[in-house]
């Protein structure tokens, strides 16, 4: 009935590539990960950091865990 949220710094990403994507803000990293991981996130400017990403963990635990495996894999590919 309700739901928590996280806003972590990803600007260590920032300047990093895959394919056609480089990712140079918050809102490049959340079309990123939604068109590669699949997840929907939200990126930071919105919620006065564009340095952050804003997670949302309003879904079943078995979800959160595919989404942030998802996340994780589509990070690994930025070089």
């Amino acid at each position: 009935d309700g739901a928590f949220y996280v806003f972590p710094d990803i600007s260590w990403f920032f300047g990093k590539s895959y394919g056609s994507y480089t990712i140079q803000d918050s809102e490049d990293m959340a079309l990123y990960i939604l068109e590669t991981a699949h997840v929907a996130i939200v990126g930071g400017k919105s919620f006065g950091d564009e340095r952050c990403i804003r997670i949302s963990f309003s879904a079943s635990e078995e979800m959160i865990h595919l989404a942030f495996d998802r996340i994780e894999k589509a990070l690994s590919l930025l070089k």
